[in-house]
């Protein structure tokens, strides 16, 4: 019996060696298997195998639930996000510099392990930190990541980088995506081929002075009126007046509403025509009557969407002075 104190404190170092001798197998046997598949596909015993202490390699395990039976869209958004970004990591660590093994447990595969973790929503991700060597973490317990946010393989990658300092990183490798690259390529060909043909019809509308100077009166109108404030301040489009109707026009000129502004340009478009038709079209009009006609009916439309328009402002400010008949 004396020996035996002894014999024991002979036998610990060769215990301590021959433990870590299996967290280096397990991780060798682990990380070949990487190679061919990664994430690995894990079972409830191979996720506690996989993840047992000591442990002297990273583990960042994905606990989900794929099956169309338990609707979780969460889950089935992120796995080709997650199997992008181990592949990557395996193609670009076949050296195992990063001591980090990547799996993926389905819950159909793993029943037990989501209830001895106590887990009652997927996708979880956890981070398993070295139990030993150089990059031993402080606390054996997992770290989990946070699903929120943009679920993409760069942001896991980001969050692993930052949990894993002192090793390689592995960037993100997506695959070529040839389907996408054909479909671009004949939808090029195609419109070039179209735009060939049809260039010569689409040329003089390019180059007709009127095309232009409509689209520059469209789009003077749609900033003088109001347009950008309304899309800045989300103005509503029309507002009660307290007694039971409506109201076009909001009072003060750091206010508007929506239909006020469609009201303001379509004014602004009528002066604008009648002020075009006044300079341009009466003077080419042979017919005597008839310009005479064109000059009353152009300054009659002008003479009334200005006396509109200037209610309009006395309605946004009650001081302003100026005011033409019939809207006085």
């Amino acid at each position: 019996m004396r020996w035996f104190p002894l014999l024991l404190s002979f036998a610990l170092p060769f215990g301590s060696f021959a433990a870590k001798k299996s967290s280096t197998d397990r991780f060798s046997e682990f990380h070949s298997q990487s190679q061919a598949l990664s994430p690995l596909k894990l079972a409830d015993s191979s996720y506690k195998k996989l993840t047992s202490a000591p442990r002297d390699y990273s583990v960042a395990v994905l606990l989900t639930a794929l099956d169309a039976r338990f609707g979780c869209q969460l889950c089935t958004d992120f796995q080709p996000e997650w199997d992008v970004l181990g592949k990557s990591w395996a193609k670009g660590d076949k050296n195992g510099e990063s001591r980090l093994i990547f799996g993926t447990l389905d819950f159909s595969n793993g029943r037990d392990t989501f209830i001895s973790l106590g887990l009652q929503s997927a996708p979880v991700l956890l981070l398993f930190q070295p139990t030993t060597g150089p990059h031993a973490g402080a606390s054996p317990e997992p770290i989990r990541y946070d699903f929120s946010g943009p679920q993409t393989a760069e942001n896991v990658h980001e969050w692993l980088a930052r949990h894993l300092p002192d090793r390689p990183h592995p960037s993100v490798s997506r695959p070529i995506n040839y389907i996408a690259w054909i479909v671009s390529v004949v939808l090029v060909l195609f419109f070039a081929a179209v735009g060939y043909n049809i260039w010569p019809y689409v040329l003089p509308v390019i180059q007709n002075r009127n095309v232009w100077a409509g689209l520059s009166l469209i789009g003077i109108l749609l900033f003088t009126s109001g347009q950008m404030f309304n899309r800045i301040r989300k103005v509503p489009y029309v507002a009660g007046d307290g007694r039971g109707g409506i109201s076009y026009f909001a009072g003060g000129f750091q206010n508007q509403y929506g239909l006020e502004t469609q009201i303001v340009a379509f004014m602004y478009g009528v002066l604008s025509f009648a002020t075009i038709s006044l300079a341009i079209k009466a003077p080419r009009t042979r017919d005597p009557k008839m310009q005479q006609l064109t000059v009353i009916v152009w300054g009659a439309v002008m003479v009334l969407m200005y006396s509109f328009l200037l209610s309009v402002f006395r309605v946004k400010n009650g001081g302003y002075p100026f005011k033409l008949p019939p809207f006085m």
